[in-house]
């Protein structure tokens, strides 16, 4: 009986250890993989250090729960940095929680030693690569947005407005499709360089102290909306001092001229920098406001 005992224990055991291991083994397959941009080196780069080589961490929802929908997210940080915590981690969990596939940008920037253009290279890359891989990230071609914070708002406005159709002949099969997001999402985004509401310490980490003002104009994205310009989501606040919401409401108008889908929401209270804001009453509501937009433009699903 005692030996009956201790066989049913050990099979008890090892039951318990299957399940121990093939709750790690999704666990593992669940984690966010970390994938170089340019795997053959970036264009224009300095040298071979990890700084010269920008990432794409890519967050999967589960697949029973995907709705077919990609963000490609650009953290902010004054194009001389990366807030990538609270405006790139929590954002990928975020839309993971709404079906969404996130997809967090590591660009170049003045703090790894790069200006203009390689911001633009990076996020124009990285759009491509979510498109041409699309089917083995479980999202539809053109279901794939791109959202950004702060001077990551003016790099996602920028791919928002300078954008191409993909070289049809190139060897690379990523450089053959488009870099069109099918939508954008702008939060306290920097969106003119050449305005009295723009936000400097921006532009000149990425253009320099004295850059040539065609080369600003170009890169003063309200300036650059044209009806082809995607449907986007703006978010802001009245208390934004360091960018203030001049910036968005001049982006709105131009989207409004142009007859682009566009929303968009200033909250009263919240400084800059909140990311998802979930302790910041009125600005707390921005992804749930967000959410239904998105829903209202067939890229949740359908309910």
């Amino acid at each position: 009986m005692r030996f009956r005992c201790l066989r049913v224990s050990v099979w008890q055991i090892g039951l318990v250890l299957a399940v121990v291991a093939a709750t790690a083994g999704r666990a593992l397959a669940d984690e966010p993989k970390v994938e170089l941009l340019w795997p053959q080196g970036a264009p224009g780069a300095n040298g071979d250090s990890p700084a010269d080589k920008p990432t794409l961490t890519i967050w999967l929802p589960p697949a029973d729960q995907a709705v077919g929908t990609g963000v490609v997210i650009c953290p902010g940080g004054g194009y001389g940095g990366l807030a990538k915590d609270h405006e790139g981690v929590a954002v990928a969990k975020w839309l993971n929680s709404i079906g969404v596939a996130g997809f967090v940008l590591e660009y170049r920037h003045r703090g790894t030693g790069y200006g203009h253009p390689a911001p633009l290279d990076d996020a124009q890359r990285a759009l491509r690569t979510v498109r041409a891989r699309a089917s083995e990230f479980n999202v539809k071609p053109d279901q794939i947005g791109v959202l950004g914070f702060s001077a990551g708002g003016h790099l996602a406005s920028t791919l928002d407005t300078h954008f191409d159709k993909g070289q049809p002949d190139a060897a690379d099969p990523i450089g053959r499709v488009s870099c069109r997001p099918d939508f954008a999402i702008l939060v306290y985004p920097v969106i003119s360089l050449d305005a009295p509401f723009t936000h400097g310490g921006s532009r000149t980490n990425l253009l320099g102290k004295d850059p040539d003002p065609k080369l600003v104009a170009s890169l003063s994205n309200d300036t650059q909306v044209t009806a082809e310009t995607p449907p986007t989501f703006l978010v802001h606040t009245t208390e934004d001092t360091a960018v203030p919401p001049e910036n968005s409401l001049a982006f709105y108008a131009a989207l409004r001229k142009a007859k682009v889908p566009a929303e968009m929401h200033i909250y009263e209270k919240g400084a800059h920098g909140l990311g998802l804001a979930p302790n910041q009453a009125g600005m707390k509501n921005w992804p749930a406001a967000c959410a239904d937009w998105l829903r209202g433009h067939g890229f949740l699903g359908k309910d």
